[in-house]
């Protein structure tokens, strides 16, 4: 299922969604408290983004705008000088409610009418068990599948949920379809969020998801680990864990698809830049938050980054590879890099590709803001096209 770009019709939909969620999730006294508050902040920013969108976008020269702007539609300029204000300033139990299932859910099925589709053609399933949580979708629930994606998503660790994510997951398994695979499925694990549970139960819980996929698929070659940013950490994570349980490393994915990758939670490295939406000190409170007040911050397994050993690394490789996919103008993009040459050091089998002009995790965004289908499909189809030509 491939739905079209995103309009401003969609966004009055999402407020409308999002309002009485607000009021159930959060409570009117705290949103309001939040709100009064936040006001002023909120004032000046109906002033300053756009005065600061059309100075950039019209009153300066093409070639001194900032990489993204160079690149983008007004839509997609606009939206992102929205998010990157919400990034900073916005906290996160404020962001749990905009992605949950309770706004995410009815703003995707509003998109499917708007579309003419009453009913989804991927159906899914939410898997729940005692330490599992997480959707199923599966082209024909009848037949074995032949390639199996688990999938992290991304949020912080603070935020985020599967259903904001389904309209890129649906269409992810659409596209396995048309490239040749018979029966294709994707596993999407619903990780604990922080501040209810910190490092490890994430890690924990993506050990539980990685044996249900398990349990399911006929050959663990057959299955795509894969993430976007701190979804991605988890899967860093997971696949140094299993390095060092031989019991765990023989049953190791075929592939890995990093999509934006948190590799280093803190780190110097991780720096703010004109185009990203993200900015590195939010980033470094969401990974402390993450991380807990009893495991150092250096710890290898809290923060994959800080792994420089080449035979843990190459241990811990898929059984195919690894595939990256990341934009030049990331806050995280250096430390992607770092981790990109050492892979390469350690003689995994590694490829990726680095979009100039790329913002985070913008082959999940450009679903929903890519002019052209083609735009909208670009990232996705790369990411495709690697899994089929590492897993047959």
């Amino acid at each position: 299922m491939i739905l079209g770009q995103i309009s401003y019709l969609d966004c009055i939909a999402f407020l409308v969604f999002l309002t009485p969620q607000l009021l159930f999730q959060v409570g009117l006294i705290r949103t309001a408290t939040w709100l009064v508050g936040a006001l002023p902040s909120i004032l000046l920013q109906v002033l300053v983004i756009p005065y600061q969108f059309v100075k950039e976008r019209y009153w300066t020269p093409h070639q001194y705008r900032s990489p993204f702007v160079q690149r983008a539609t007004p839509f997609q300029d606009f939206v992102i000088r929205c998010v990157r204000y919400a990034f900073a300033f916005m906290p996160a139990w404020l962001g749990r409610v905009f992605f949950s299932k309770g706004v995410s859910l009815p703003f995707l099925r509003f998109r499917m009418l708007r579309h003419g589709i009453v009913t989804a053609p991927l159906r899914w399933t939410e898997i729940k068990r005692p330490g599992l949580h997480g959707i199923w979708i599966v082209h024909n629930q009848q037949e074995q599948p032949d390639i199996i994606v688990y999938y992290c998503h991304g949020g912080g660790f603070s935020m985020g949920s599967n259903y904001f994510y389904m309209e890129f997951l649906l269409a992810w398994v659409t596209l396995l379809k048309t490239v040749g695979y018979r029966n294709p499925a994707l596993f999407a694990l619903e990780y604990t969020l922080v501040p209810d549970a910190v490092y490890p139960t994430q890690l924990q819980e993506t050990l539980a998801g990685y044996e249900y996929v398990l349990s399911i698929a006929r050959s663990s070659s057959r299955i795509c680990v894969a993430g976007d940013s701190a979804g991605a950490t988890l899967i860093l994570t997971f696949l140094l864990y299993i390095a060092d349980h031989p019991e765990l490393r023989h049953q190791g994915p075929g592939l890995a698809v990093m999509i934006s990758p948190w590799v280093t939670i803190v780190s110097r490295n991780n720096r703010d830049t004109p185009s990203d939406f993200l900015n590195a000190s939010t980033l470094e409170l969401y990974g402390r938050q993450y991380i807990g007040p009893k495991i150092p911050a250096d710890d290898p397994l809290v923060s994959p980054g800080n792994c420089k050993d080449l035979k843990k690394w190459s241990d811990a490789s898929p059984q195919r590879g690894w595939y990256f996919l990341f934009g030049s103008e990331e806050v995280l993009a250096p430390e992607t890099r770092s981790l990109i040459a050492l892979l390469e050091k350690a003689g995994t089998n590694v490829d990726f590709y680095e979009e100039k002009g790329g913002i985070h995790a913008w082959p999940v965004a450009a679903l929903y803001l890519g002019q052209t289908k083609d735009e909208r499909l670009h990232g996705l189809r790369a990411i495709v096209r690697a899994i089929r030509n590492q897993i047959p």
